[in-house]
């Protein structure tokens, strides 16, 4: 551990291979952000592309880059590093490598609120709206559920996987009960898609990021390391450990709900960015600005390939993500069998 004094209030202890593996994957992500803002059917080099963002360019460069590609791949790396950083707050506080908004329902609550805005007519705007509504009424009803003198982790995990299960039931029922159109407008958005993301949709995701993410790794990200080793470890260290608690899962729902308004519900990022960041790190803690950096460069990366894979056809980055995570849920689980922990 090394430490860096900013002035005489502030000190900042970290480990280098932690920040060398936080900015490593910022790097990738951008590097990836560029080329995705390259590709397309008007092509252009990395070069061409950043003298266009810092300026340079002709005027149909600069509406191709500023205007219909860069708030997509902008979208691309905040959704992820959201639901990165979500992702590691929920698995350390529930410690289970288990514990996301996927597996604990927030996404299906954030996508039953859009599906109601969906079903009544509402307008992009309303279904945002919609979808922050809902993910931030589960995730409050299912702390209030596993609430028993504090939240312990397997007890907010088996009633998040009771409240998904519910909610999945839900969603399912109102997308029949939908017209034609309603319900394919609803099915394309619950699939998570980052196409036709403009500012509109992209700006109150970065005011909640910019707000929370100093929040979560500045003033919470100490209580949460020291969470891990236990409540009374905690407690005996001045933790306020329930207060902590609440306040991180707070804003990892905020995120999460934020990102499925921006995104819609997209799988799998909150679950994998985090243990990857923690091998990539090779540290123990949540490891929180990796995983959120990490997560950048899964979503972006996914969204280069559903555009560019599939020659004459754009998928949903979701599809890419539901793919993929879920061949890392199966090593996953067996490498968890093999440990003995399920």
């Amino acid at each position: 551990m090394r430490t860096l004094r900013v002035g005489q209030a502030l000190s900042l202890r970290y480990r280098p291979r932690t920040l060398a593996a936080a900015a490593g994957c910022l790097l990738a992500a951008l590097a990836v952000g560029v080329v995705t803002i390259g590709s397309g059917d008007y092509p252009m080099d990395p070069a061409e592309v950043l003298t266009t963002l810092t300026g340079g360019g002709t005027p149909s460069q600069d509406f191709i880059v500023n205007e219909l590609r860069l708030p997509r791949v902008l979208a691309a790396l905040l959704v992820g590093a959201s639901l990165g950083l979500a992702g590691a707050v929920f698995q350390s506080v529930v410690r289970n490598p288990l514990g996301s908004p996927d597996m604990l329902g927030l996404t299906q609550g954030a996508s039953t609120g859009a599906l109601l805005v969906v079903l009544a007519g509402g307008s992009s705007a309303a279904l945002a709206g919609g979808a922050v509504a809902g993910g931030l009424l589960t995730g409050a009803l299912i702390y209030a559920l596993a609430w028993r003198r504090g939240v312990h982790g397997y007890r907010l995990v088996l009633t998040g996987i009771g409240v998904m299960a519910m909610l999945t039931g839900v969603n399912s029922y109102l997308i029949t009960r939908g017209k034609l159109m309603e319900a394919s407008r609803a099915i394309l958005w619950m699939t998570g898609s980052l196409d036709g993301r403009g500012w509109p949709e992209l700006t109150p995701l970065l005011i909640a990021l910019t707000v929370l993410g100093p929040v979560v790794v500045i003033g919470y990200g100490r209580s949460l390391v020291m969470t891990e080793m236990g409540d009374d470890a905690a407690h005996a260290l001045g933790v306020r450990v329930e207060r902590s608690r609440a306040v991180l899962l707070g804003a990892a729902v905020v995120l999460t709900s934020f990102a499925a308004a921006c995104a819609g519900p997209v799988s799998f990022v909150a679950l994998t960015a985090p243990q990857l960041a923690k091998r990539l790190t090779r540290t123990p803690g949540p490891n929180l600005v990796p995983a959120a950096c990490m997560g950048a460069v899964l979503l972006v990366t996914a969204d280069w390939a559903a555009q560019n894979l599939f020659a004459g056809r754009q998928l949903a980055v979701g599809v890419i993500t539901g793919m993929l995570g879920g061949g890392y849920l199966i090593w996953l689980l067996a490498t968890q069998r093999k440990a003995g922990r399920i």
